[in-house]
């Protein structure tokens, strides 16, 4: 019934018309020539082979020659074994006319080098071996297939679908009349006479027009492709950013899945369309095994994806006959220029990817407290007085918020580094008012100068030559929301050095050393450029054109802020939001899904795109509550609170021709659903605090889809209406419209369909079946759940601000498995500072097994707290123990239990966080 429900549901999806982005402002494949010629090869194939006698192996690496048998173009291939179940795989031209770009600051560090051993060597085939996997290279055709504990997971280029377009001189035009110039013959001579097989028959080869842009590509087509098969996979999923479901779809028929970083007006859903971030990895599951592939490639890249599921009547068809008699699902990389430079990951379990691939790009450092906690916005807060008003009211209502923040009317004309005298007289005053309440003030800096010589910021980068350049070498000079502006660049490292200064106090002075940055637009956005962008031939340091470099751009930015936050306070985390963004820059800054729009579809895919991205790297992820654009109804606006309250980054924002939405201004109802969920977010705060720690620890992401938990479960596989925070919670949030109940998912754990136990947050209820169960929901509920088997920290005390609750006392929720056992962690420390990379924090885990509960910490707890745990919950036991008894240093205490609905509550065990102890309930 649910699969012909889903095919219905799919078939309807085809017909729906959405109103949003023109279309027509941005390109299509086929409006793209390099996609157009690059996707040409998927009909006939290419032919590339290794060249015998030029194998050189290394001890953590070999090398080759790749030769094109078509024109005899001739390339450098070499695959490296990396530590960590991870091979590298580049191919560049051997002897290019000129170097191609090679994308720098996305990797966190140079990756380990593993060590290889030749297994087999034969004229056709060589067999490598790196600790439990094995690569094997076919030389002619040329192919590539990774085992991981001999099971073929990954095969490179097995459709013969590779295409390298090396770089060559133009052809001369014919002229009419060669005696006319005597000189013709020598000229001729100098210049290299291309081959017939290098010729290019398309006219967007060397110049290529789009609207009225025109595109001068003076080094002509330069195109790299490659195709990545998942023989042990079922699904691909990954390739951030899409506003699109979480696994991916087949392209066949349709535009591939774009990755090129653009300001995209009220994007629609649904849509393999560019937005602002390109992610360029993706994965391949299966029950058994999990691959990735990372392509290290920074212009735009668009992503063919071939499933077995092409179309309804196939997906009908394998379903009738059981089976999956079609090709494994491949993906098929496209990328305007750069080189081959790839990452294949071999898992085998979703978690072992994860932590692959944030060993290669890094993860997000522990954040502040702060910034995990509840964010108010708008474009824009009018002035200080609104400010301040704002921040009274949330008091006034009981409402814990921690963050304020203000959009570009905040600054002197759009002048970044400055404020509006008239709207923002005393800022200093203002942000002192707020930070002794506790909370924090968020500035925007987007990286478009408005070009006004009375501009200190615009002077300096005239005078200096620092920012992007026409080709030409004048200043590049486009229209955002200053009017005209210029673009620094960023790539420069004596450019992002000027700007990192620039948020030094004694520059920067109407801020403090507690304002934090928000950057937007750096895509980058240009109103007036093509698709709203930078022209792909500007140029950048190092004679880069900005097609090689594009979706780097917001990156480098980034790490100018970020570079800028920490000398400006360097014990001090920094946090930034970005919403430009590519692989690594999650070592930077957090991000948001953009410009959504008030309707519940956006809400919906709030957690299908923040899925996704948290494994791309970006757990930091969140939407704007109620949506940017539009005016939600009361029921929208109370399940968005609902929603965001268990996404990483949770901020309130809204467009300025939108209606104020701050929660006083709706019904006592309506205020006292958010309040409600506002306030469970604040108990959860231990929960995201120590899950962010733990990633920084070991990669796993914070948020994750069901599948990371439950591989061999196929129901979850595409299930993206659901997420888990860590393994311990799992979240179904109401994202209909007048629904009084909800299927939630309860994935299996075996064959047999068991399930773990899933307790209700609330309630304590039990949920033992697996599968989907109905589950009712009232305007103050969404299912959340608790695995049983694992311990949750809360802080259950309210308070205005995170800021003020450093040292309150800990609640600790135990929720036991079918054998009455259960664990978790917890971490904790100063919240603000670097010190606890020196070792001053408390990381504790907890057991409770037999009736016991015991921790013992990882490394010693050298972070001094005030903080003690004030109640410990259990649920799950057959019975309620008379008392319990706690152990400390010898010395054992009698405290009292009392039963709470479904559960029983250990009051006041007393124990600070730093001591050990062992508490044991009692029976009569």
């Amino acid at each position: 019934m649910r699969l012909a429900l889903g095919l219905l549901a799919t078939i309807c999806a085809l017909f729906v018309l959405t109103d949003g982005v023109d279309h027509g402002n941005f390109k299509t494949c086929e409006q793209s020539s390099f996609c157009r010629r690059s996707r040409k090869v998927q009909s006939a194939g290419s032919k590339y082979a290794l060249i015998p006698g030029t194998l050189n192996t290394y001890a953590d690496s070999l090398t080759a020659d790749l030769v094109n048998k078509e024109n005899h173009h001739q390339f450098a291939f070499k695959l490296e074994a990396l530590v960590g179940s991870t091979f590298r795989l580049q191919i560049d031209e051997k002897q290019p006319l000129r170097p191609r770009y090679r994308v720098e600051h996305a990797l966190k560090g140079q990756p380990q080098a593993g060590r290889i051993r030749v297994e087999q060597e034969t004229d056709g085939e060589i067999v490598i071996t790196s600790e439990k996997n094995k690569a094997v290279i076919h030389g002619d055709p040329f192919r590539i297939d990774f085992y991981e504990n001999d099971v073929l997971v990954v095969s490179v280029n097995a459709k013969n679908w590779l295409y390298f377009e090396h770089l060559r001189q133009k052809a001369q035009e014919p002229t009419p009349n060669p005696s006319e110039n005597e000189n013709q013959q020598e000229q001729d001579a100098a210049v290299e006479t291309p081959k017939v097989a290098d010729a290019i028959d398309d006219p967007g080869a060397w110049e290529e027009n789009f609207k009225s842009h025109h595109d001068s590509k003076p080094y002509g087509p330069e195109a790299v492709a490659l195709d990545f098969s998942f023989p042990a996979a079922e699904i691909l999923f990954g390739i951030p950013e899409h506003a699109d479901s979480f696994v991916l779809k087949s392209t066949s028929g349709t535009d591939p899945y774009r990755l090129y970083n653009l300001d995209v007006f009220e994007y629609i859903l649904d849509s393999k369309m560019a937005l602002y971030g390109a992610v360029p990895l993706i994965y391949g599951h299966g029950q058994q095994h999990t691959s990735a592939v990372y392509w290290q490639n920074a212009a735009e890249t668009w992503v063919d994806i071939q499933t077995a599921e092409t179309n309804v009547v196939s997906s009908l068809v394998n379903f009738v006959s059981g089976s999956r008699k079609t090709p494994p699902p491949a993906a098929h990389f496209i990328s305007e220029s750069g080189i081959v430079d790839a990452f294949i990951m071999l898992g085998p379990k979703p978690m072992d990817t994860f932590k692959q691939y944030a060993a290669l790009t890094g993860t997000h450092e522990l954040p502040q407290l702060f910034s995990l906690a509840y964010h108010q916005s708008r474009w824009n807060y009018n002035d200080e007085r609104d400010v301040t008003s704002v921040s009274a009211k949330f008091d006034e209502f009981n409402i814990p918020m921690d963050t304020m923040w203000l959009d570009i009317e905040h600054t002197d004309g759009k002048r970044y580094f400055t404020w509006d005298k008239f709207k923002f007289p005393n800022p200093l005053t203002m942000i002192k008012n707020l930070t002794e309440l506790g909370r924090h003030l968020v500035v925007i800096v987007d990286p478009h100068i408005k070009r006004d010589n009375g501009y200190f910021f615009h002077q300096e980068c005239t005078e200096r030559g620092y920012y992007i350049k026409t080709r030409e070498g004048n200043d590049y000079e486009g229209w955002c929301w200053p009017g005209s502006a210029s673009y620094p660049d960023f790539f420069d490292p004596v450019v992002r050095d000027y700007y990192a200064s620039q948020y030094a106090l004694n520059k920067y002075q109407t801020v403090t050393g507690d304002v934090m940055i928000w950057n937007d637009m750096n895509e980058p956005s240009v109103f007036n450029g093509p698709e709203i962008t930078a022209p792909k031939d500007l140029v950048h340091y190092g004679n880069w054109e900005h097609r090689d470099v594009h979706n780097l751009y917001g990156h480098m930015h980034l790490m100018g802020t970020f570079a800028g936050l920490q000398r400006r306070d360097p014990n001090q985390r920094p946090f930034i939001l970005t919403r430009s963004h590519f692989a690594g820059s999650q070592r930077y800054a957090a991000i948001w899904t953009g410009d959504n729009t008030a309707d519940w579809s956006h809400l919906q895919h709030s957690i299908k795109m923040c899925l996704t991205e948290a494994v791309a790297g970006f757990s930091f992820c969140g939407a704007d509550v109620g949506g940017f654009f539009g005016n939600p109804d009361s029921e929208l606006l109370e399940r968005w609170y609902q929603t965001g309250i268990f996404l990483p980054f949770f901020r309130a924002h809204a467009h300025i021709d939108t209606k104020r939405r701050e929660p006083w201004l709706f019904s006592e109802r309506t205020r006292e659903v958010i309040r409600n969920a506002v306030i469970k977010r604040y108990s959860y705060l231990p929960l995201w605090y120590t899950a962010f720690y733990e990633l920084e620890l070991t990669g796993e992401p914070v948020i994750r889809p069901l599948l990371a938990q439950y591989p061999q479960d196929k129901e979850a596989f595409g299930i993206d209406s659901q997420l888990l925070v860590q393994d311990r919670l799992l979240v179904r949030p109401v994202m209909q419209q007048g629904v009084s109940k909800v299927d939630v998912y309860f994935p299996v754990i075996d064959e047999k369909k068991n399930g773990d136990w899933w307790y209700d947050v609330d309630t304590y209820q039990r949920q033992e079946r697996s599968g989907y169960v109905s589950v009712p929901v009232d305007d103050n509920k969404i299912p959340v759940y608790q695995r049983g088997g694992s311990i949750v920290p809360k802080k259950e005390r309210l308070r205005r601000a995170s800021t003020l609750m450093l040292h309150d006392p800990y609640t600790l929720i135990i929720c036991l498995d079918r054998q009455g056992k259960a664990s978790g962690s917890l971490y904790l420390d100063d919240e603000k500072s670097y010190e606890y990379r020196q070792g001053k924090r408390i990381h504790v885990i907890y057991d409770f097994s037999n009736g016991q509960l015991a921790n013992r910490f990882e490394g010693k707890p050298k972070y001094k707290t005030a903080a003690w745990i004030e109640r410990i919950v259990i649920a799950g036991l057959d019975k309620v123990p008379s008392s319990a008894s706690i152990t400390v240093n010898g010395v054992t205490q009698q405290l009292e239990v009392l039963p709470q609905e479904r559960a029983v509550v250990v009051r006041k065990p007393g124990v600070k966080m730093d001591v050990d102890f062992a508490l044991k309930l009692n029976y009569q």
